[in-house]
């Protein structure tokens, strides 16, 4: 074990934030911290590190254990370049290295036992030297940079000149390269391009340490976590496996609380009828079993009501009108920035309901496309024609289409004067804007709530093509959920950029990946997308070199090879079918599922009975119900097995 966190508390001017919060980390854990936001889980980390006190409880590290955290905001500053800093974390080897030379220099003149005693420990510093990857140190500081999303000529800029996004990527890469016992990192994905998050997860499964990792990036912790820690009103539950059982288990777990939650109450307010009905009688011996009955429910240890998930936010997008069949066409789009080409010549449609991903690199050029098709800054060439009864819904991940200065309430009247002082409340109350929250100025919020300002505005929009940049950006977990949700039940045409990786999964029908200055189409979601990739840049690379900003034949032969040709098509219908069988094995489990319950609730019954007065001295009663549990419980034996198949 390499850190023990027991019976921490902590509250912030009484209101308590964590309670009796214990788990701990075994050497080669790759844990994920998760909970909504607010919920502890920075405080948490920092309790953790000492940056922060606990109220009660107690964090403890193993002996001779090094630990390292970033920190969600954490950016390196100084003169120094990116190589220089990265390299600053070598510096025990830059040491060894001086060392080693200054040795070589003595023994060029060294003679007897003084040669000998040289040539002795420079074997010992040379094989310690080896141990500590000296000889390959650069090599690994090098692809670490690349791997962070730096490129060659980015080596030498100054840490002083860069972005705080990039600062805190520096310091990641420092953090990495330190390679301590236990790395514990407070959303490491943020800043990171879709590249970036895939070389560091990649990084982080083969990493010998233990890992802490607090994320929203579900795809992200479904590679690297193998145990997830739950932090949920103010307690800490522990559950084993990727953040996918997680939330399978969580379910499952939650059904079971409320299935035994209404099946109380149920039986309550049975007994409580029971009771009302004997007193009714108004005869002696009634009322005495109503008397028994009171105190056998008095005893009744009650409990709670489950919190309900997901119902503090409430997204339904319904659009007002249909749209045409063609929703959008767009031939040859060019942009650039001064020198900087984007994109030469990109083409591409949507039609009615389609739900369409544009992902690639940062600084490739999708969020240009989707300000081009909302006029907000105009094509070098190309054109732009929107189908029939087109309405636009666009959610800008700076929030642009905020107005800083305004009130909340201001923000949705102006917009929608037509809706009545309760009507905006209501609709500002749906997500989590309550009393004089509304009375806020925009500029006040955080980046959250925010996005949350503008999913309201989006939904009372009504629009029927949806165009989102970064629509998940500062979003928990719960509430990218809630999004999906609606996206899914919309009816409507979505076009929409995301580095979310389980979000595009769950939303997309297809992926439109702008690569090389191309811009190829993968009829399918995100794991669709990550099995024809290769076969796709493959096509790309072996392309002429003037056709990767799409001026000839062969990119138009790419195009249709990757949307319009019978294997893509073949591929598509493989696909639909693997879904359908998953979704017969989705419903299978769940009937299953059910009659374990079923099963288990009445093996309850039977067990409450046997111990009850009027049966325990019937031996024939006692004889058929147990007879019955045997049968349950064989039953059940069948059903685990089943079931465990069908998980």
């Amino acid at each position: 074990m390499i850190l023990s966190v027991t019976n921490i508390h902590k509250a912030f001017q009484e209101v308590p934030i964590l309670k009796n919060v214990s788990f701990h980390i075994e050497d080669h854990d790759k844990a994920a911290i998760v909970g909504i936001n607010g919920a502890g889980k920075t405080t948490l980390l920092k309790i953790i590190m000492g940056e922060l006190p606990a109220d009660e409880g107690l964090v403890t590290f193993s002996k001779d254990k090094t630990v390292g955290y970033l920190s969600q905001h954490e950016a390196v500053l100084g003169e120094n370049t990116i190589y220089q800093e990265l390299l600053s974390v070598k510096q025990e080897i830059l040491t060894m290295e001086q060392q080693m030379h200054t040795m070589e220099l003595q023994m060029k003149s060294a003679q007897g036992e003084r040669l000998e005693k040289l040539m002795e420990n420079y074997a010992l510093l040379t094989h310690r030297y080896e141990q500590e990857n000296g000889y390959a140190y650069k090599s690994e500081l090098t692809g670490v940079l690349k791997g962070l999303g730096f490129t060659p000529d980015e080596f030498g800029k100054s840490v002083s000149t860069l972005s705080g996004g990039q600062k805190t990527r520096v310091a990641l890469g420092k953090l990495l390269l330190l390679k301590p016992d236990l790395i514990i990192l407070d959303e490491p994905t943020n800043h990171l391009d879709l590249g970036s998050i895939t070389w560091l997860e990649t990084y982080l499964l083969n990493y010998r340490g233990a890992v802490i990792i607090v994320s929203h990036d579900r795809f992200f912790l479904d590679r690297i976590a193998n145990k997830v820690i739950e932090i949920d009103n103010t307690k800490a539950s522990v559950f084993s496996g990727n953040y996918t059982a997680y939330a399978a288990a969580k379910e499952i777990q939650r059904t079971a609380a409320l299935n035994a939650y209404l099946k109380q109450q149920q039986e309550i307010k049975h007994q409580e009828a029971v009771i009302e009905k004997l007193k009714s009688f108004n005869r002696e011996k009634s009322i005495k079993r109503a008397e028994s009955r009171e105190k056998m429910l008095d005893k009744i240890e009650v409990i709670e009501k489950p919190v309900e998930v997901r119902t503090d936010m409430h997204l339904t997008l319904t659009p007002r009108r249909e749209s045409g069949s063609d929703v959008l066409q767009a031939e040859g789009l060019s942009k650039a920035f001064g020198p900087l080409t984007l994109f030469t010549n990109l083409s591409f449609s949507l039609k009615k309901g389609e739900h369409v991903a544009i992902i690639g690199d940062n600084g490739t050029g999708k969020t240009t496309i989707l300000k081009i098709i909302n006029e907000l800054i105009p094509a070098d060439t190309g054109t732009i024609r929107l189908g029939t009864n087109v309405q636009i819904g666009y959610y800008d991940q700076e929030h642009h289409v905020l107005h800083p200065e305004k009130t909340l309430f201001e923000e949705i009247s102006d917009d929608y004067p037509s809706l009545t002082n309760t009507e905006i409340r209501n609709t500002l109350a749906a997500f989590l804007f309550t009393g004089d929250d509304v009375f806020q100025p925009i500029k006040t919020l955080s980046g959250g709530e925010r996005g949350r300002v503008s999913l309201a505005k989006l939904m009372l929009s009504e629009a029927n093509f949806l165009i989102l940049d970064e629509p998940t950006n500062h979003l928990d977990i719960q509430s990218k959920e809630i999004l999906e949700d609606a996206l899914n039940a919309y009816t409507g045409t979505v076009l929409y950029v995301s580095h979310d990786r389980y979000f595009i999964n769950r939303t997309a029908h297809r992926i439109l990946d702008l690569n090389r200055c191309v811009l190829t189409n993968y009829l399918g979601n995100y794991d669709y997308y990550l099995e024809k990739k290769e076969e796709q840049l493959s096509k790309i690379d072996a392309a002429p070199a003037d056709s990767h900003f799409g001026n000839s034949d062969t990119t138009q032969d790419l195009k249709n090879a990757a949307s319009g040709n019978s294997d893509a098509k073949q591929d598509w219908k493989a696909k639909k079918e693997e879904q359908a069988a998953k979704r017969k094995r989705e419903n299978e489990l769940k009937k299953c599922e059910e009659q374990i319950e079923t099963l288990e609730s009445r093996n309850t019954e039977i067990d409450a009975l046997m111990a009850s007065p009027e049966v325990c001295t019937d031996v024939a009663k006692l004889q058929e119900l147990n007879l019955e549990k045997e049968g349950n419980e064989e039953e059940l034996a069948a059903l685990y097995e089943k079931w465990e198949t069908l998980l």
